[in-house]
């Protein structure tokens, strides 16, 4: 079996999963955990939150699937009376904008760089799943884009977005929230798991490792770092992690240097030594996806 079907074999078992889960109100409880200085992570099914509550209203960073739409609400209500006054989209990926709309309806205006807009808007065609990510409802979309910085003023604090090119995606956001010292990094940091990179969603592996040395940059001991998936983070995880990501890219451009097509390369599995690190992304799929980023094919 190719690692393709497998990973339709996955998908449609976890659609399957997902929809008895649904069916039977099964879906995961949300977690809040509280970060200080009035941010916090809320985690359930799909990327996790970021949130900022306070006299002004509530931030929210990323809203899961719109099937969480529900619990995530009740958690935000949990934190604070105030309405959700901006929803920020990290990137436009369903597991992080898929309560958009239910965000939009009870007051949210959507915020994200311009290119999620874009990407939710008209067709993306996936080429390594082989399926077209099709547009969703208007009303999920972005009000307020930007392209390069742009920022917050609520709470007592300032929330910082910053604009990675081709890094996760083609419209990645890094939100930062002062003077908290909290980092959300969306899906462009996958804490103690194999990333996903979206390379026809325009990512690339260059542009992730770029994220993580501006985060990197950003950060210091006392930073909390909120990846897309995964655990609450440090500064050394994120080192951890973009070192992991710098060793594999040079393994698979020492083997197209070599000429080495790709069937051979997936043969050799020369990232098989980070299957610890497997999740929905194995080794293979991983060596697949930086030799289409660095070769454009």
């Amino acid at each position: 079996m190719t690692v393709f079907n497998k990973f339709l074999s996955f998908s449609a078992a976890l659609m399957l999963t997902a929809s008895c889960a649904q069916a039977q109100n099964q879906l995961p409880d949300v977690v809040t955990t509280d970060l200080g200085g009035g941010i916090y992570m809320l985690t359930g099914q799909g990327g996790n939150i970021g949130v900022s509550a306070g006299d002004d209203g509530l931030v929210v960073v990323d809203d899961q699937f719109a099937s969480m739409a529900p619990k995530i609400m009740a958690a935000l209500a949990a934190l604070s009376d105030k309405n959700v006054r901006f929803l920020i989209n990290t990137h436009y990926h369903g597991d992080h904008t898929g309560g958009n709309v239910q965000m939009h309806e009870h007051g949210a205006d959507i915020i994200a760089h311009d290119n999620v807009r874009v990407r939710l808007s008209t067709p993306t065609e996936n080429k390594l799943w082989g399926r077209t990510v099709e547009p969703v409802a208007e009303a999920a979309w972005p009000v307020l884009t930007y392209s390069s910085t742009s920022n917050i003023h609520l709470n007592g604090g300032k929330i910082e977005m910053i604009h990675i090119p081709n890094a996760h995606t083609d419209g990645d956001s890094l939100v930062y929230f002062s003077p908290a010292n909290v980092l959300h990094m969306g899906d462009n940091f996958f804490n103690g798991m194999l990333p996903y990179i979206d390379v026809d969603g325009g990512g690339s592996v260059d542009g992730m490792i770029a994220a993580h040395d501006k985060a990197l940059a950003m950060s210091d001991e006392n930073t909390k770092i909120i990846p897309g998936h995964g655990p609450l983070a440090t500064k050394a995880d994120l080192q951890k992690t973009r070192d992991i990501l710098v060793d594999m890219r040079a393994l698979i451009q020492s083997r197209i240097d070599k000429g080495e097509s790709l069937e051979a390369l997936l043969e050799s599995n020369p990232l098989e030594k980070y299957e610890e690190y497997a999740s929905f992304i194995t080794p293979k799929l991983m060596a697949q996806i930086i030799f289409r980023s660095l070769t454009d094919s």
